[in-house]
């Protein structure tokens, strides 16, 4: 069998292939900035909710607490920014519900229990996977940033995904957020990822309004022990060590997520519930961190 050698002459040929000047001032590349933060039209304050991590009731905490400003007098909207795993139209029992265009070509939000709402998954099919790159990801995050026609609110909740990536990243450069909340449960492995959360919102200057323990104790219905499951204090230690208002516990109770399952959650299901307190006291300091005034 005959070696095959491979020939440097093309190489030799083409020494400069990009035909940049031998001499003088190097050649100035346009060069693209970070996009332009504006304000969500129509509306007047928001507040980013966020765990870094999934499973820790992220959504259902983000879903009630947008209840709870409706309930207190605010005109709320809530958007589903989790291209992925949308869980906004089963919390606020739309599914299979899909949003009208309005005169303007923009997107109309769906209502329920008194509160506006847009999600991936009033324009997707319920059981299709989105099975999409970062760049289309990012036009779809866009899309729901700046084309969607909310008529104005007091205050939006913005449930953000999993992750420090690209989604988060197309938030905090293209829309001026008040605020960001970071919710998780009393676990270690749960609180490295919102520990580094937090970073990523100090690293593009959003302000962290405080974080929210969720399941942070359950207390048994039938023999009346009280149990912490995924620890203590977990949240409110690392809220010390970082400078940070702790907002509020939500404990683990069934009731919140069989709520959540069927579509009705905990602050219209069962408004005077000791767990439906819990939500409407963490919003009425959140609303006057934001300078909102909530009915008493």
């Amino acid at each position: 069998m005959k070696q095959r050698l491979f020939s440097t002459a093309r190489i030799i040929q083409h020494e400069n292939p990009l035909g940049l000047p031998r001499s003088g001032s190097p050649p100035r590349f346009p060069t693209r900035g970070l996009p332009k933060q504006r304000r969500i039209r129509d509306v007047q304050k928001v507040i980013a909710v966020s765990s870094a991590k999934g499973g820790v009731g992220k959504s259902t905490v983000a879903v009630n607490l947008a209840l709870a400003f409706a309930r207190g007098g605010l005109r709320s909207g809530i958007l589903d920014t989790d291209i992925f795993g949308p869980s906004i139209p089963t919390l606020l029992d739309l599914q299979g519900e899909q949003p009208r265009l309005s005169e303007k070509n923009q997107l109309v939000p769906l209502s329920n229990y008194g509160i506006k709402s847009m999600s991936m998954g009033f324009l997707a099919d319920q059981e299709a996977p989105i099975v999409w790159r970062g760049l289309m990801v990012t036009k779809a995050v866009e899309q729901l940033l700046h084309e969607v026609e909310w008529g104005g609110l007091d205050v939006l909740v913005m449930d953000l995904p999993p992750g420090t990536g690209d989604t988060q990243l197309t938030i905090t450069q293209q829309v001026k957020l008040d605020g960001a909340v970071v919710v998780s449960t009393p676990q270690d492995l749960a609180l490295k990822d919102a520990v580094r959360g937090i970073g990523m919102f100090r690293k593009v200057d959003v302000s962290v309004l405080g974080m929210i323990q969720n399941m942070s104790g359950f207390h048994c219905p039938n023999c009346n022990h009280y149990t912490n499951i995924f620890g203590e204090a977990g949240v409110r230690r690392e809220c010390t060590k970082h400078n940070l208002d702790f907002l509020g516990g939500i404990p683990l109770d069934a009731g919140i997520c069989q709520d959540a399952d069927r579509g009705k959650p905990t602050v219209v299901s069962n408004p005077k519930s000791p767990m439906a307190q819990k939500f409407t006291e963490i919003s009425a300091g959140l609303a006057s961190r934001l300078d909102l005034r909530m009915l008493s």
